[in-house]
């Protein structure tokens, strides 16, 4: 099968969606199928990967506020591109221009491709809530943005399918009457994380340089310093806990809000920050030396680094919503309302007050079953070719 993905957020110096479809691309190849990407670029040019599969970059201009990215507009590139590349599923992702690109585009062969729309995120969640939040309440402010899903609805029309990235994604959707086909959730490269890897020595370092001794409690947060990230509730919660019990806490990331949250935390001894840390082996080793791993953004519709963690044996503490909240199982973990201090402080402390080898005894049993990124790409490869199939028993009958 060729999947050729028109994808407007892929960027060669960019973060979560560039690793994604790094991934998926070598995973296809090993499953002897191929992914080739077409995205904006500052030239025409194509990068062959080793193991099968590419990405064409096509001259466009670049987003206004962002010079990793650029801005899809003329179809005409992008079709004849397709006219040639002649695949058997285009995916897409954006809801703006190129979701109109690729469903004007006309296959002029007889079966044609299936045209799939993968939705990896929720625009209304994740920007106008977070927008208005202070101004009206969650309902309200769907209605008001009820437009957006009229406008997704239209283009969603021409797709042969519309699928998901997550549960928690599809239930949002289609409580909002959103269509959707099926839910493809996502995994992780699972390999490079495992309990086993739990170093008693960097977590004594790790308190330590949280000014606490080792009967201390280490929580770790990992991620870039965004608002949607909602790293001054969890820095707030964990003041709040540290009254009450010896709470640290370690945030690896960098980000715009890097200077506000060093703010935030003012001169607290016990909440430190730290810069990403890129090396997988390195990572990993962090994740299953913490006492817990700790999470505030609930928007997000698939729990990428909770999972992670949680593959690395460490307790969670997590929203009740998002992809995170997924990740929720009361044998090794705790959640709390989201976007609320209170509770998630109080979610820490039932935390710290468990037992330590019985909670995570069950987070590594729960390590091994976490969903694996070549689940997810077969899971998804299976689909279309079930909606390839069922195009076809149509096609027959008409």
């Amino acid at each position: 099968m060729r999947i050729v993905d028109v994808n407007e957020i892929y960027s060669p110096t960019g973060g979560g969606v560039r690793t994604y479809v790094d991934r998926k691309i070598s995973i296809m190849a090993e499953l002897g199928h191929e992914l080739i990407v077409i995205a904006p670029g500052r030239e025409d040019r194509v990068d062959e990967r080793p193991g099968g599969g590419a990405v064409h970059y096509i001259k466009s201009a670049g987003m206004p506020f962002d010079a990793n990215y650029g801005l899809f507009w003329e179809p005409e590139p992008i079709h004849a591109l397709l006219d040639r590349l002649a695949p058997d599923v285009v995916e897409n992702c954006s809801p703006w221009r190129p979701a109109w690109i690729v469903a004007d585009w006309q296959d002029r062969r007889p079966a044609g491709a299936i045209k799939s729309f993968f939705m990896h995120n929720d625009n209304v969640e994740a920007y106008a809530k977070r927008w208005f939040q202070h101004l009206a309440s969650s309902e309200r402010i769907e209605r008001a943005f009820s437009w957006y899903d009229r406008y997704l609805g239209k283009f969603l029309d021409r797709f042969d399918t519309v699928v998901t990235n997550g549960p928690a994604l599809t239930r949002r959707l289609a409580g909002r009457g959103v269509r959707v086909d099926a839910t493809m959730a996502l995994g992780i490269e699972r390999v490079h994380f495992s309990p086993a890897l739990r170093d008693e020595q960097l977590r004594v370092a790790m308190l330590a340089q949280c000014g606490l001794p080792p009967e201390g409690h280490l929580l770790l947060g990992v991620g870039r310093h965004h608002p949607e990230k909602r790293w001054p509730m969890v820095i707030d919660a964990v003041q709040r806990a540290g009254a009450q019990a010896p709470v640290g806490l370690a945030i690896l990331g960098q980000g715009m809000d890097t200077k506000v949250l060093e703010r935030h935390i003012r001169d607290n001894p016990h909440i430190r920050l730290f810069s990403p840390v890129y090396d997988r082996h390195r990572l990993a080793t962090i994740f299953a030396s913490a006492d817990a791993y700790i999470h505030g953004c609930c928007t997000e519709t698939f729990g990428l680094v909770p999972a992670e963690a949680l593959a690395s044996g460490a307790p969670l503490i997590v929203p009740d919503g998002g992809g995170a909240g997924e990740m929720y199982d009361p044998l090794y973990a705790e959640r709390y309302e989201p976007r609320d201090v209170r509770s998630c402080a109080d979610a820490i402390l039932r935390m710290v007050g468990r037992d330590r080898p019985i909670v995570r005894r069950a987070a590594a049993v729960a390590a091994g079953r976490v969903r694996t990124d070549h689940e997810h790409v077969a899971d998804l490869i299976s689909h279309y070719a079930g909606v390839i199939a069922a195009r076809g028993q149509v096609a027959k009958s008409a």
